[in-house]
């Protein structure tokens, strides 16, 4: 890779790609206090706008899997993420809260597809024993958002309107299309590509369990992030850049941990590094709970539930070994599971909130879907152990 401009230049285009899915997705968090007043819902109601995007990844996640698995990467990779600029403009321009859930759900369809054929085109590029850090490369695009995107977002936001935290990624998302376009190199479809082929990763049980371990163990990130700006403003007085801090400081912490996972990754192998990850999380969210109630605290707190996210570089890794002729299709159903932990958090955090549970809650029901993560990775190492005995 560091020998091919050109590649070098789509990999920037893909990370651009991935820059407007995470200033999007995490957006969504972030602004919800403020979508909800203007909306005139419930916070715990506002929830379920995040939770119809992570649906829609889920949905979307083997669909596009399919349709594209005979198309050029370019040209697959181009129209996905088109889409998706056309969806988040849709969501920033269309009034009611209905027709927003609608819109979120369909910004989501697009969203594993291409970031898991954005991340096996950077991987490819790299030596076996490197493709965690050509999966980090595309995934810097997500955490950096988190730095920049989401807390400039989160700032238009406030200033002019929470709509400007879809529009700002929509338009991002085109150019990123244009670029991918002009600069990707022109190769024709995967040899071999076979859209029923790339249906046995649904059935292979290897692959199912890593899936299982992201759609459960990171929910718990999930649930404690949602709802981080809404409990900061419900329980704090902090001063107007505080909630923009502390939405940066998860992007630097995201940042610093995808690096740090792809190190892990190469040194301890993917079960090692997912197992640290797991055990780091159940820490940051205790941290969270604690942390509710001093606005400096919850910044702080921000910044360990970024380091803790790099779950996605261990499992993606693993995949690629395990997923045989089906590395699209398993690309994108380790992002639909991460999304579907992103709908499965929130809404247990939600209904904990809605009993009345009070804002730490969203740290205990963090705690709880970790340990159930730990128990799917030992599942899932358990599976591994008997293929190879």
């Amino acid at each position: 890779m560091s020998h091919t401009p050109n590649l070098k230049l789509t990999i920037l285009a893909l990370a651009l790609g991935s820059f407007a899915i995470g200033t999007s997705e995490f957006a969504a968090m972030g602004l919800l206090p403020w979508y909800a007043a203007d909306l005139g819902v419930t916070e715990p109601m506002a929830g379920h706008v995040v939770s119809a995007y992570a649906l829609g990844v889920v949905v979307g996640a083997p669909i596009t899997s399919i349709l594209g698995a005979k198309l050029p990467r370019r040209r697959y990779l181009a129209a996905l993420i088109a889409i998706y600029g056309v969806m988040n403009l849709i969501a920033a321009v269309l009034p009611g809260y209905a027709t927003l859930v609608g819109a979120r759900f369909l910004a989501g369809l697009p969203h594993g597809g291409f970031l898991g054929v954005a991340m096996l085109f950077a991987a490819d590029a790299l030596p076996k024993e490197q493709r965690a850090r050509g999966v980090t490369h595309v995934l810097l695009g997500l955490t950096i958002a988190n730095i920049i995107g989401v807390p400039f977002a989160n700032l238009l936001g406030q200033g002019f309107g929470w709509r400007w935290g879809f529009g700002l990624p929509g338009l991002l998302a085109l150019v990123a299309a244009i670029l991918i376009l002009r600069l990707a190199p022109r190769v024709g479809a995967v040899p071999g590509a076979n859209p029923l082929a790339e249906l046995r990763a649904l059935i292979n049980p290897s692959v199912l369990m890593i899936l299982l371990v992201g759609a459960i163990g990171f929910g718990g990130l999930f649930a404690v992030y949602s709802y981080l700006s809404a409990a900061m403003l419900a329980t704090t007085q902090p001063p107007a850049w505080a909630v923009p801090a502390a939405l940066s400081a998860f992007g630097i912490g995201g940042t610093l941990g995808s690096i740090g996972a792809a190190r892990m990754t190469i040194w301890l192998k993917p079960f090692g590094a997912a197992l640290a990850l797991i055990l780091f999380s159940l820490f940051t969210q205790g941290f969270a709970s604690f942390a509710v109630g001093n606005w400096p605290l919850m910044v702080a707190s921000a910044l360990l539930l970024g380091l803790g996210s790099g779950m996605v570089v261990p499992l993606q890794t693993h995949l690629m070994d395990v997923a045989g002729n089906a590395q699209s299709m398993a690309a994108a159903m380790n992002h639909a599971a991460f999304n579907a932990a992103n709908a499965l958090g929130p809404w247990l955090a939600g209904l904990a909130l809605a009993a009345g549970w009070g804002w730490q809650s969203s740290g205990y029901v963090g705690i709880g879907l970790s340990l159930a993560g730990l128990v799917a990775l030992v599942l899932a190492w358990g599976v591994e152990r008997r293929k190879t005995a």
